[in-house]
């Protein structure tokens, strides 16, 4: 989701790894030990939370997390609860990293210190606010000063056990006076639209501009100040929460007499206690914080152009595409934006298809074919996550869930046996599960995906005519990609590819290894399938599957998913499940007097039908068949005082749920949009608030079949497997050639050097494959032409903005550090520039 900025379109994303936490201090019962959960939040909304690790002070996690920012943030802040089975889980401590921070850890482990939760860590929101002063003529005929302070409203307070009850207390305060002066209480809101204005008295003299006449006992104004503090009115005994608090001196009137401006809330200033660093422990972590700016499309054509023929030029190493892995410092990051863009264009497989031959036959042994980390596996790998993910849940889900829920014993090292083990028994287990496993791969060969299909199609027919003397060549060059790199790798770490929520536990775990293993051999067709075990008990108890038919059966599969102009069939389409997981609904109104409150239930979204059922795996208590589904919209908060809600609309009525977060909100509303993008029937306009009390919140029309008062959101791409923004994955590789723009210079000297000079490389040039040295220097040129011209664009329309923009506004309210920052790199760059 993207947020627009005066035509350019600003996309946020976040790749974090949690690690582990270590030092945790222990709990003050006789065991000491904690079960300890890690969750990631955006400022204070929790959007990912990792599984519970167990009696254990420096719990591992291994978890990563991947999301589409979809609004603005402060924090990205991490949580670490000690679960209580009796109570609220308890916080142990948090780490929280400016937005404007993230890019000093960017994509490197981190050790973070575990800070102290109270309510001053916890401030968040902003508020706005209005100062005018007034001249007032007493009755006595001296001249005085009013104040007024209006309390606009606030954005984004944080939210207290569950709830948010805020009012604000208004204080004129100086060095002989406090008045303080108290709003109404807003409810159930953390958005709270106060509106009230508050009159103080202030006096002094018609002299204010020599300060030398001030008498003592007459204000100077210059040393008074407004402080606004913000409150959640509790029930509880303890009294009301802090939630943030703001100064502003008087000193801002000196130029005008009325004042107006946004203000982040801040901690008090004896908020912070002192607690030594170590005494919470600390936290490893890996974050990776992506903000894209992105233009109209018409600006990448030149570059987006040069890009898309890559599969066309002669030799693919001096196409475009190609000089881009060449510079990059991994493969991995080339090959990401390149096959995303190339799929949206529909250019994936002649692409790949031209650098993997390149590849063949560049390579002297069959036995190595794209063992490699090379621009083609890599652009290989991406694409197989990209349109195979549903192909892979199809396949492997039900077997994997079976192996986690069963919990059968599968250790076959007589070393690891457990007391009460029998080895013959788990070998049996585990040889079941294998044969599971196995079919269900052997057996998918109709439903893998097209685009899969033929690209390991032109890979048999490369290494077959690579190496014509060896007749498995044309298995192994796909078999590397389909078992080596997807299905096993899948097998082994399910949580990776969405088949689990979280880490295996340790047994199961051990046993998906083993079958992982077992299965990446199967599929390998090697000659001496025992001898390609390390451990002895592999290779005996690969003994169970040496029979021919599960040769024949890989050899079946591997004919099929790689045979030329193949199809997926035109038979009835299997379900596939696309999303599931707990939300709550507000009841539809389908009974008469049925009472229309929440409940929370199991939703489950097919490319069939949305269902809502009272349990995971009870029958659905609802079903709305994909061509019912009219509009998918997000709810204003207004409706019921709830953040998070989007309604999913029908021919008769809307179903109003809200979603966990903001990020799952975000991921039902495109997924949902999505599958019914090609209904006949989908609604141009819509109503943006609910039907209450007789009549629509937004447009206060009384019918409840009145037709929508906004235009509903634009449409997006019907394909749920490739939803790619082609601009976006252009404007990523603009930003990677900008980013090792020396290199592409360096590369430039490596094409004039073998063009004068045809004898041994420089060691600073031998990095680069250059085939065509004419014919790679000018494409060269015309890739280094095309990104100074975005460069120029992106500089201009930053001094634009730095024009246009104030501080103190709503979107750079007082106290935004990265805005602060930006004027100051502005300035910098501005004086310069003179």
């Amino acid at each position: 989701m993207a947020v627009e900025d005066e035509g350019l379109r600003v996309f946020q994303s976040v790749k974090i790894k949690i690690g582990e936490a270590k030092n945790l201090p222990s709990y003050p019962g006789p065991s000491k030990m904690r079960d300890c959960y890690c969750t990631v939040n955006l400022d204070q909304e929790e959007v990912f939370r990792t599984k519970i690790v167990e009696k254990s002070l420096c719990p591992f996690y291994g978890e990563d997390f991947y999301c589409e920012i979809p609004r603005s943030f402060r924090h990205l802040s991490f949580y670490i609860f000690d679960r209580d089975v009796f109570r609220r889980d308890s916080i142990i401590g948090k780490v929280a990293i400016q937005k404007e921070d993230l890019q000093k850890y960017h994509n490197r482990d981190t050790w973070f210190q575990l800070q102290h939760v109270d309510a001053d860590s916890e401030v968040q929101g902003k508020v706005h606010l209005e100062l005018r002063l007034s001249e007032v003529i007493t009755d006595t005929g001296v001249v005085c000063h009013k104040l007024a302070t209006r309390i606009v409203e606030c954005q984004g307070l944080p939210i207290v056990n569950g709830q948010c009850d805020p009012y604000a207390t208004v204080t004129l305060a100086g060095p002989f006076r406090s008045e303080a002066k108290k709003t109404k209480v807003k409810r159930k809101t953390n958005n709270p639209q106060f509106d009230e204005v508050f009159y103080f008295e202030v006096t002094r003299p018609c002299s204010y501009s020599k300060k030398s006449h001030f008498d003592f006992e007459e204000e100077d104004v210059d040393k008074l100040e407004i402080r606004v503090d913000l409150w959640n009115a509790s029930n509880l005994k303890f009294g009301d929460e802090f939630l943030g608090e703001l100064r502003i001196p008087l000193k801002v009137l000196r130029q005008s007499s009325s004042y107006e401006a946004w203000y982040f809330l801040q901690p008090r200033d004896n908020g912070s206690k002192s607690l030594k660093p170590d005494d919470l422990g600390s936290l490893r972590l890996n974050v990776v914080y992506t903000e894209d700016h992105v233009f109209s499309s018409d600006y990448y054509s030149p570059l987006r152009d040069l890009l898309l023929k890559s599969a066309d030029v002669e030799p693919v190493s001096a196409s475009a595409a190609h000089i881009l892995g060449e510079v990059c410092r991994e493969k991995q990051e080339a090959a990401v934006p390149l096959v995303r863009l190339f799929l949206h264009y529909g250019r994936v497989v002649p692409f790949i298809s031209a650098i993997a031959s390149a590849e063949v036959k560049r390579t002297q042994d069959p036995n190595t074919i794209f063992r490699g980390n090379s621009l083609a596996s890599k652009c290989i790998d991406e694409t197989m996550k990209l349109a195979g993910m549903h192909y892979l849940h199809v396949t492997l889900k039900p077997a994997i869930e079976e192996i986690c829920q069963s919990h059968k014993p599968c250790e076959i090292d007589p070393v690891k046996l457990k007391d009460g083990e029998n080895l013959e028994n788990n070998m049996e287990n585990l040889r079941q599960y294998v044969d599971r496993v196995f079919h269900a791969i052997t057996e998918s060969g109709v439903s893998c995906p097209t685009v899969m299909c033929d690209i390991f199609f032109s890979l048999r027919e490369a290494a077959a005519k690579r190496f014509q003397d060896d007749p498995d060549v044309r298995y192994t060059a796909v078999s590397s990609f389909i078992f080596l790199r997807f299905f096993a790798p899948a097998i082994l770490s399910p949580n990776l590819f969405q088949l689990t929520p979280h880490h295996t536990d340790p047994q199961t775990s051990r046993t998906l290894t083993l079958i992982s293993k077992t299965v990446q051999t199967l599929g390998s067709l090697s000659k001496s399938k025992s001898a390609s075990f390390k451990e002895s008990y592999m290779a005996t108890f690969y003994e169970f599957f040496n029979e021919q038919k599960y040769a024949d059966a890989v050899k079946n599969f591997l004919d099929l998913i790689s045979s030329s102009g193949r199809r997926d069939p035109k038979s009835v389409e299997q379900p596939i499940v696309l999303k599931e997981g707990f939300m709550i609904k507000r009841a539809q109104g389908r009974k008469r007097f049925g009472m229309k409150n929440f409940k929370k239930r199991w939703f489950r979204l097919t490319n069939h039908e949305f269902t809502y059922h009272k349990s995971k795996g009870d029958q659905p208590l609802y079903s709305i068949p994909i061509e019912n589904i009219l509009a998918v919209e997000k709810l204003e908060e207004e409706s019921f005082k709830m953040k998070n809600m989007f309604q999913v609309i029908q021919p008769e009525r809307a179903l109003y749920i809200q979603a966990n977060n903001c990020v799952e909100a975000k991921d039902w509303i495109d997924i949902l949009t999505k599958v019914s993008q090609c209904n006949q029937k989908r609604l141009t306009v819509y109503h943006p608030s609910a039907y209450l009390s007789g009549h629509w919140l937004c447009c206060r029309a009384p019918s409840d079949s009145a037709p929508g008062c906004s235009p509903c959101t634009g449409g997006l791409p019907a394909n749920i497997q490739l939803d790619i923004d082609g601009d976006r994955e252009t404007e990523r590789i603009y930003s990677l050639f900008n980013l090792y723009m020396s290199k592409l210079e360096k590369m430039q000297e490596a094409c004039g050097s073998k063009s004068v000079y045809d004898g041994p490389e420089q060691e600073e040039y031998s990095t680069f494959v250059i085939d065509d040295p004419q014919e790679t220097y000018k494409t060269l040129k015309q890739v280094i032409t095309g990104v100074g011209a975005l460069e120029q664009e992106h500089a201009q329309y930053k001094r634009d903005k730095f024009k246009k923009t104030k501080y103190g506004s709503q979107e750079h309210p007082i106290g935004d550090k990265s805005f602060q920052n930006y004027i100051r790199q502005q300035s910098e760059t501005s004086t310069h520039s003179i």
